[in-house]
């Protein structure tokens, strides 16, 4: 049966949409086959660099960093493996990977039992069409790209409802980011440099304003931008936030299309100071 999946490949690879060069990706099988060894063929025909691991978790942890998108090519063993499955689970949910399911409908089964399909990015059952399958890989490829492409935005708040109530507003378009504390907030720009800070003005323990003091001081980055995040839009209130000198200030009563909105306009606008600035360069 293997060999008549991958012998039908070959052609059909030819019309498949190739990958970006160096693209690379986590094939998942117990020992090597002659079907494994077609999977592999083909993605890296496809453009993919493929790192190949048994299902271990130690394995899996050693090699979770190295790709973004997982291939699980499952096999009669995967009913011994729940612990595999359950860490697999958690890799893919937690660091947002995408996930691959290859193998017969008992197999499959097995396998979604640890692994909800929300996780699961696609399935195929055996035989599978090995250009479909490369295909999909394409497709989350091209998403993710367009993800990466987003604007990042880093919003910073104490009330984890607040938070997860803006995320949701605003994941549709930006690379949202929520941390529930000023210190959360600068170990996250110690390693990375979002587009956009959304900083609550009043936090327990360090507060909005003492969070950008330490953007501010610090060279490297104090040319992100930072937006205070109020509840009280008083003139006396408003002064003394601006009087700090922010990138602005939004009310935490604006509704989601008006904080859309609001958003929207500041990135054009970022975006046209930004343009202006290189060409005064030129």
């Amino acid at each position: 049966m293997e060999s008549m999946e991958a012998t039908k490949t070959t052609e059909a690879m030819e019309t498949a949409v190739a990958a970006e060069p160096s693209t690379k990706v986590l094939l998942i099988s117990q020992g090597m086959s002659f079907m494994v060894n077609a999977i592999e063929k083909n993605l890296h025909d496809a453009g993919y660099e493929v790192v190949r691991i048994d299902p271990k978790i130690s394995e899996m942890a050693k090699h979770k960093g190295d790709a973004r998108l997982i291939l699980f090519f499952l096999g009669s063993y995967v009913s011994e493996i729940p612990e595999v499955l359950v860490y697999l689970k958690d890799v893919c949910v937690e660091e947002e990977k995408g996930l691959i399911l290859l193998g017969n409908p008992a197999e499959l089964e097995i396998a979604e039992d640890q692994i909800p399909s929300a996780v699961v990015t696609a399935r195929f059952e055996r035989p599978f069409d090995m250009q479909k399958m490369v295909e999909e890989a394409n497709r989350f490829v091209q998403v993710e790209e367009g993800l990466t492409r987003r604007k990042s935005i880093l919003l910073v708040d104490d009330d984890g409802t607040f938070l997860k109530m803006v995320k949701d507003w605003l994941s549709y378009k930006y690379r949202v980011t929520i941390v529930t504390s000023g210190a959360q907030a600068m170990m996250y720009i110690a390693d990375n440099t979002p587009d956009l800070i959304l900083l609550d003005y009043e936090m327990p323990v360090t507060s909005g304003p003492q969070v950008l003091e330490m953007i501010r001081s610090e060279p490297r980055l104090d040319s992100i931008p930072v937006i205070f995040l109020t509840g009280k839009g008083d003139r006396e209130s408003v002064m003394k936030v601006l009087a700090l000198k922010p990138d602005g200030y939004f009310l935490k009563t604006k509704g989601r299309d008006e904080l859309r909105a609001a958003l929207d306009e500041f990135f054009e606008k970022k975006r046209y100071e930004d343009l202006h600035e290189k060409s005064m360069k030129k």
